[in-house]
């Protein structure tokens, strides 16, 4: 088709009326005077264009999809990375706040013995045959070899290699360990050593074992154990807790009692610890050890009364029966005339028959 003036002419003209109607039809509003041809072309392409936007639609969405994917992925990551970091913080606040509570304990339990502590954390355990775990503390914050390491509930373990760094402790609960103990509230001492591995492999679940050195020193379940202390304050310094006596075996006359200890440290479980890198001034005995757990009260049961011990009042109009109290029987609350008016009516009846009237009778009587 050529491009001629007339052309160009007659495409005016139509965008003309077509502007024309559009803006007679804005105007107009509901009252359009357009609106009947306006229902009518809605009438004839509407099926036209519902049938090219469901035929259009999902190869937009397609192409959409395909264009947006990798901002999409972008931003999940992200998305996924801020969820991991609050994960992070969230966890961190909580070891924190349990970190801070053991190392508050911690600081009462030292400063109760007297110790001058080093605070430290555990970073690893040992994989070999040794039951020891490495520490972030070291020569250079005072950590020397044959120290007592500790944490709020009690002993944990003594000090065998330092670095400038970390330090290791072999655990109390290992069996090249050996510590002196003494019995709560006496004299009697003894060696405690370790099991090794928690004592599973003994095929008991007490990780410690107690040697008392007198056989016939009474020994009883629940009693509980400090470290006596070392030549020189070291590798041991004394009073620090060990644990309780869980069972003991039965001496079979020998020189020496055994039983076997519930340690008051959980050594699956270390987090924080000190190192003891000086001794107290005096042995604190006792002190340092947890108060005493109370008896638990053994409720008594209520005597319940006898069916014998129970008796149900009555009385016969004829008096009371053979073998029961001659007094009257009263109700709670009432007087003893109540009593003799209410309940001894027919007594008084039976009694008035058989004695003579007296002088104070009131009943009227006719002369004659």
């Amino acid at each position: 088709m050529k491009d001629t003036r007339r052309t160009r002419w007659v495409l005016g003209v139509l965008l003309a009326v077509a502007l024309t109607m559009i803006t007679v039809d804005y105007r107009g509003g509901q009252h359009s005077p357009l609106s009947g041809l306006r229902g009518l072309g809605a009438a004839v392409f509407g099926p036209v264009e519902r049938a090219s936007a469901s035929v259009v639609r999902p190869v937009g969405n397609t192409v959409d999809a395909i264009t947006d994917a990798p901002g999409e992925r972008r931003r999940a990551d992200r998305l996924e990375r801020e969820n991991q970091r609050l994960r992070e913080q969230l966890r961190a606040g909580r070891i924190d706040a349990s970190r801070n509570e053991q190392l508050h304990r911690l600081l009462g339990s030292a400063g109760i013995g007297g110790y001058k502590i080093v605070a430290a954390q555990v970073i690893s355990a040992g994989q070999g045959f040794e039951e020891t775990v490495t520490i972030d503390v070291g020569s250079r914050s005072g950590v020397r070899r044959d120290m007592t390491v500790m944490n709020a509930d009690g002993l944990v373990g003594r000090v065998t290699r330092v670095g400038p760094a970390t330090a290791t402790v072999l655990l109390a609960t290992d069996v090249a360990s050996s510590v002196g103990a003494r019995l709560e509230d006496s004299r009697e001492i003894g060696i405690v050593q370790g099991r090794g591995r928690r004592g599973l492999s003994a095929g008991n679940d007490a990780p410690l074992k107690f040697q008392m050195l007198n056989a016939n020193a009474p020994l009883r379940p629940g009693q509980r154990l400090v470290t006596l202390g070392s030549q020189g304050e070291r590798p041991y310094v004394p009073g620090v807790p060990i644990g309780a006596v869980e069972r003991i075996e039965k001496p079979e006359g020998g020189l020496t009692r055994t039983a076997y200890l519930r340690p008051f440290v959980r050594f699956s479980s270390l987090d924080v610890v000190a190192v003891v890198v000086a001794p107290p001034k005096s042995d604190p005995r006792d002190a340092v050890l947890p108060p005493k757990p109370k008896p638990t009260p053994t409720p008594t049961p209520t005597p319940t009364p006898s069916a014998s011990s129970s008796v149900t009042p009555f009385a016969t109009r004829g008096g009371a029966p053979e073998g029961a109290p001659s007094s009257p029987l009263t109700s709670p609350g009432a007087t003893p005339l109540e009593s003799e008016t209410t309940g001894g009516r027919g007594d008084r009846g039976d009694r008035a028959g058989r004695e003579p009237s007296t002088g104070t009778s009131t009943t009227p009587t006719s002369e004659g």
